[in-house]
Order: C-alpha cells, then structure tokens, then sequence
C-alpha cells in the first residue's frame, strides 16, 4: 500500500494550493497550480478535510482514514492518486509555490501592434500616451509611421512566426484613422504577403471614431477588421474627459459615425472599452447605453491608470468597491442570460470564463515581450502598443531584428515567479502580478505585482468561478458552445 519516495520514505501528504468555491449548492475547486477546476464530491471533502485538522498525514493514514469511511481500500489509493495528480493534495517534499515554466527565448511571434502615428485628433484628460502620466516621445521621431516600416514590420512577423498558421496585427495610435491611407495599404500588402507564405492573418484596431467615413467603413468590413471604440457611455460622461484640445466634447461627432459602422460592418464584431474615471463610474448605466442604445456588440471596462499620486481622474477606494458592485451585478445579468442560452456582451466576464474554460495558468499577464510586439512609427520595437517610443524599454528595430537579451530580462523580470506577493496569491494563474505597463507607471518597475488591485481581482476571480459553477451544473452545453465559439475547445 506504501508509495515510496526515492529516499524509500513513505509520502506525507498536505493539502496542495486550492481555492474553495460553492455554486448551486455544490462544492468546487479551483487548483492553482494547474489552473483546473472540479467538483468536490464527498471523499475529496473528507481528504481535504482531514488534512485542514490535521496539517499533514502519512499516506497510509489518509488510505485508512477513508476505508473506515466505507470506501474500499482500491477506490481510496485511486482517490488519493487522482487528488495527488490533480495537486489538490501533495507530498510534504514538493516546494510550494510552483509557478509556469518560462517560454522558450526562440518563442515565435504572434502579433504585432502597430502605432501607426502617435498623433490624436482628441486631447483626452487621462490618457497615458498625452496625459500626465504619458512616457515621452523622443524628440526627433517621426508621428506619422512610413509605408516602408510597415511593410518591414509585416514582413517581420510573419518570418518571426516560424510554424504558426496564423498571425495577427492590431492598428493603434493615437488616433488610428488618423494614418487610414498608411492601414488600407498595409492590409492589401499583407494579406498578398501572408498568402504567399500560407499563412492566415487577421486584423484589428482601435479608434475614437471621430474620424469614420462610409470609406472606411466600408473597408473594415471587407476586410473583416475587427473593431474597438474607446467610449465612456452617454454624452455627459463621455465628454468628461475625451474631448478636443479646445475642450469641446466629442459624443456628438462620434454617435452619428458609430451608428453607420455598426450597422454597415457585417464581418466581425464592433466593440466599446470604457476607461473608467473618477465621475466616470456608473458601470451599468454605461454599459446600456453603450449596448442597447448604440448597439455595440460588446462592452468592456478598465480602470484609468494612474501613478499613485493626485490625479483629478483617478480612483479612490470608495469609487473601486462601487465599480465591483456594479459589476457584479452585471455578471449576474451575463449569467442569468447564459443559463437561457442567450450571450449578454459584458466582456469582463466574457474573458475571465474564457481564461478558465482553457485553464489558464499564466507565467506573464500578457502577451507583451512574448508572442506580441509593439513597433512605433520610428520603427522601433516595444513589449506592447504602450511602451511606444519610450528609448527605456525598446527591445530592438524592425529593420535590425529583436534584441533578445533586452527581451529575455523584460520577460525575466516580469515573470509571475520573481514576483514575491504573487507566490501565495491563488488568483495569480488568471492575473500573474497584472499590467507591465500599469507596474511601470504606478511603481517604476515592470516586473512589480499591481498590488493596488489584487483584492479586487479575487474578489472578481471568484465571482466568475461562481459563474462557471452554475453553467456547469444547470447549462453546461452553453459553456460546450462558448468554448466553441471562442475557438478554446
């Protein structure tokens, strides 16, 4: 019955790092090591049970344990085997703590983020590239990104790409339409680029809208590009903060022109991300607004970033727990709306059920530096879209390749493992310590946890862990499709 280690001693075992959830009645775990989720029938809660009394227990002891439970002697070495794969429980050998495996330093290229200019037609209050917490722009570099760099940058991902079928590239800027010419023929390049190649590339942008035209519209939807529209709800919120320079609000320009391109493109889904600022906060009446009276597809919201310090626009405590409370409503809305089948729009549950479906265990907490890369309009390469021009964390230029070394330490330092706070966190496999950029702007330091939202993340964490719970026992043919339609199964 013994299972020797190879010292000869027989195993102690100790509960492993697990979440604990209830949903519906029933009893889930959520193991943080493997980033899986499963039901606690009545022997796993007797095992976890009597390691929580007792610390820890030899093999036998927990074997014997459930034999006097009624389970027969095979079924309790077998429970105790699965648990132990599983890392719901484990040996009082193994170091805790376990964190994903570093990527390969020839990890291939997925995407690219191109900025396409650093110019904006608005001068919104909190914005990160124009406002007081921007990373300057270099004197001398050029605002507007140059036909030859992005086809060099084309040409770079899909050599970087190596084996991958396909590869994507997002449009940013400032404001994105500002350099629509310089879009229109990059995506005629590159799709005659990636076929050539046998490759498969999609696109998106992101775009304040003032500048659509039938045009452009017209081309987004035959090009299937996917759109994003940073909005902040109805008039008076949105014009709070993303106005012109002359301090004129810009829902008035924008309404009419979102209403035509959601209604001419037919390809993909038009998207809204709300920034969210002090005065900015009403979650659920933006998000109505946004989807039922505009009619975007999707809605996702994000706090403003801020250094820490006095900021007209930043968040407090109080203004963060009413967030929370808004979205937590809104998720009992996405639910309510899963169980008749129905999908709702409220991309912040959307995402975080999506991340569990596919049992995330994240090293990084994005794709920055890994398998998507920044390019500037000077051609320079960046971990992601906001460190754009910013000579302090450059990784390389289009025209010269990548420097792994500055890519390795970015990565390196960014790492969920060297991040001390994130080691007995359970929601580090969906969060990894957050938003490089955010670490930067609020701490100095990219490879510092976003310490300033780790309860709000497991307070949300779990929320959707609730969600996934209930869809598993009362509609589990609607997380079948989900998973489907997000191209996770």
């Amino acid at each position: 019955m013994n299972i020797m280690t190879s010292t000869g001693l027989t195993h102690r075992y100790r509960s492993g790092e697990i979440h604990e959830f209830r949903a519906q009645g029933a009893e889930f775990i959520y193991l943080v090591t493997a980033g899986a989720i499963f039901a606690a029938d009545a022997m796993t809660r007797k095992v976890l049970d009597l390691l929580c009394q007792h610390g820890e227990l030899d093999h036998d002891d927990l074997v014997r344990a459930l034999v006097d439970d009624g389970v027969s002697a095979t079924d309790a070495e077998e429970l105790v085997r699965e648990l132990r794969l599983a890392r719901a429980i484990e040996p009082t050998q193994v170091v805790r703590a376990l964190m994903p495996a570093a990527p390969p330093a020839d990890y291939p290229l997925q995407a690219l983020v191109l900025n396409v200019t650093n110019q904006c037609n608005l001068a919104c209050t909190y914005c990160y590239e124009f406002g007081a917490d921007k990373i300057a722009t270099p004197a001398g570099k050029p605002k507007y990104m140059s036909l030859e760099t992005a086809k060099s940058s084309v040409d770079f991902l899909l050599s970087s790409a190596k084996m991958r079928e396909a590869v994507h590239i997002t449009f940013f800027g400032g404001e994105t339409l500002m350099n629509f010419r310089l879009l229109r023929d990059v995506v005629l390049y590159a799709d005659e680029a990636a076929a050539a190649v046998g490759k498969r590339i999609t696109y998106s942008l992101t775009t304040n809208a003032t500048l659509l035209t039938d045009e452009i519209i017209a081309f987004l939807s035959d090009h299937a590009i996917g759109v994003t529209v940073s909005m902040d709800g109805p008039p008076e919120l949105q014009d709070a903060r993303r106005v012109y320079k002359n301090g004129k609000g810009s829902y008035a320009v924008m309404e009419p022109r979102l209403r035509k391109l959601i209604a001419g493109h037919r390809t993909r889904a038009v998207t809204a991300r709300v920034t969210l600022s002090a005065g900015v906060t009403d979650v659920q009446r933006i998000y109505r607004h946004l989807k039922h009276d505009i009619g975007f597809h999707e809605v996702g919201f994000a706090p403003v970033t801020t250094s820490g310090e006095e900021r007209d626009y930043a968040l407090d405590g109080d203004a963060m727990t009413g967030v929370l409370a808004d979205f937590e409503a809104l998720a009992d809305e996405w639910l309510e709306y899963a169980l008749q089948g129905k999908v709702h729009g409220f991309t912040n549950v959307s995402e975080t059920i999506s991340e569990l479906i596919a049992g995330t265990n994240k090293s990084h907490p994005c794709g920055a530096g890994l398998g998507l890369l920044g390019v500037s309009p000077s051609g320079d390469l960046s971990p992601c879209h906001r460190f754009t021009d910013a000579d302090t964390h450059t990784l390389g230029h289009i025209d010269t390749g990548l420097d792994q070394t500055k890519r390795e330490a970015f990565l390196t330092k960014g790492h969920v493992a060297s991040k001390y706070e994130c080691s007995t966190c359970w929601a580090r496999p969906m969060c990894a310590g957050g938003c490089h950029h955010e670490a930067f702007v609020r701490y100095g330091d990219t490879g510092h946890a976003n310490l300033h939202y780790c309860d709000w993340i497991r307070q949300w964490t779990d929320r959707c862990l609730q969600i996934y719970g209930v869809l598993a026992q009362r509609n589990p043919e609607f997380l079948t499709r989900f998973a489907e339609r997000k191209g996770l199964s």
